[in-house]
């Protein structure tokens, strides 16, 4: 029994040794790390732990026009867990702090029968994600982040915690150059449940920044047999999507996402639930901004039930938004169910909905939407339900 638990211990260790970090450095060459984790347990636990499986951590560092950072992590049978409050769980991921990329950063991740938990307060656990605070990606930087999910779970319980699972996530990040996700999903569980938490997965998140007029972000994703769902107060869970809150658009901005056999479910009181969609909260597309949203759904439930809870699938939403450049929206919906149920909840399908805002004199907005065998229905109080439409309130 001794020696069983030595060898564990001993494997857990050199499986969480497989991480690589900078602070304040400058990389102009060439930094590799490739490491492979299976049957293992990446676990903080208390208050501000970190740690880190498969993944790379840069704070206030800059990656040179000739800089090459690479991080390649095959996750198989593993458990990313942060419990407690401010802790933070990184797998096969890349975090940057501050830092700026003007060369080639990857993200190449492969992450098969896992679970990546938040749990407690303010706790964030990411799974081939790449996450970005601050910092700048310049006109010749590349962020690209690949990851392939299979039969996974990816959770936020309790108050204020963030799962992420083949996303890319920026907060007040200035975007020049190119930046790209793409994401497999298959068999995956993606949900929040509590109190302002948020899980996303095969999505990109931004939060402040810009996207400047040579910046391109794409966010390409394929997801198969997954439930999205939204539990609680104030939660959010996102799948396959763009999402952006005060942010500027100058440059490029594609969401391109395939959604087969998949359920999006927000319940509760103000969740929302997101797939396959383009979500913008204040923030300007500008003239040169080009936004396009191009979604497949099929086999799938679009669900709001509660209060002021909102789904949206393969749709475009705009709340305070100020629209001069080029929005469209192409959807494809097939054998799906689109229903609000409640009080004041908006389920949204292969739509477009502006809340607020302005569309200006150069601003122009197309939906096209192909909805075969679809049932699109608001039950109780104030609901509303879009499917194939174009609403500007």
């Amino acid at each position: 029994m001794k020696k069983r638990l030595l060898a564990s211990a001993l494997g857990l260790a050199v499986a969480m040794s497989i991480s690589t970090g900078w602070a304040a450095s400058k990389i102009d060459g060439k930094v590799t790390n490739d490491s492979k984790v299976e049957q293992a347990a990446n676990i903080a636990i208390g208050e501000n732990n970190k740690a880190s499986m498969g993944s790379i951590d840069i704070k206030n560092s800059t990656v040179g026009k000739t800089g090459v950072v690479t991080n390649k992590s095959d996750v198989k049978q593993a458990a990313n867990i942060a419990i407690g409050k401010g802790n933070e769980a990184n797998m096969g991921s890349v975090s940057m702090k501050n830092a700026k990329v003007d060369g080639k950063l990857t993200n190449d991740s492969k992450v098969e029968q896992a679970a990546n938990i938040a749990i407690g307060e303010n706790n964030k656990a990411n799974m081939g994600s790449v996450n970005m605070q601050g910092g700048s990606i310049g006109k010749t930087g590349v962020v690209t982040n690949k990851s392939d999910v299979k039969q996974a779970a990816n959770i936020a319980i309790g108050k204020g915690n963030e799962a992420n699972m083949g996303s890319i996530n920026m907060k007040n990040a200035k975007v020049d150059g190119k930046l790209t996700n793409d994401s497999k999903v298959k068999q995956a569980a993606n949900i929040a449940i509590g109190e302002n938490n948020k899980a996303n997965m095969g999505s990109v998140n931004m939060e402040g920044g810009s996207i400047g007029k040579t910046g391109v972000v794409t966010n390409k994703s394929n997801v198969e047999q997954a439930a999205n769902i939204a539990i609680g107060k104030g939660n959010e869970a996102n799948m396959g999507s763009i999402n952006m809150k005060n942010a500027k658009v100058d440059g490029k901005l594609t969401n391109d996402s395939q959604v087969k056999q998949a359920a999006n479910i927000a319940i509760g009181e103000n969740n929302t639930a997101n797939m396959g969609s383009v979500n913008m909260k204040g923030g300007e597309i500008g003239k040169t901004g080009v936004v396009t949203n191009k979604s497949t759904v099929e086999q799938a439930a679009n669900i709001a039930i509660g209060k002021g809870n909102t789904a949206n699938m393969g749709s475009i939403n705009m709340q305070n938004a100020k629209v001069d450049g080029k929005v469209t929206n192409t959807s494809t919906v097939k054998q799906a169910a689109n229903i609000a149920i409640g009080e004041n909840n908006t389920a949204s399908m292969g739509s477009v909905d502006i809340k607020g805002g302005t569309v200006g004199k150069t601003g122009v907005i197309t939906n096209t939407s192909d909805v075969k065998q679809a049932a699109n229905i608001a039950i109780g109080k104030g609901n509303e339900a879009s499917m194939g439409s174009v609403q500007v309130q």
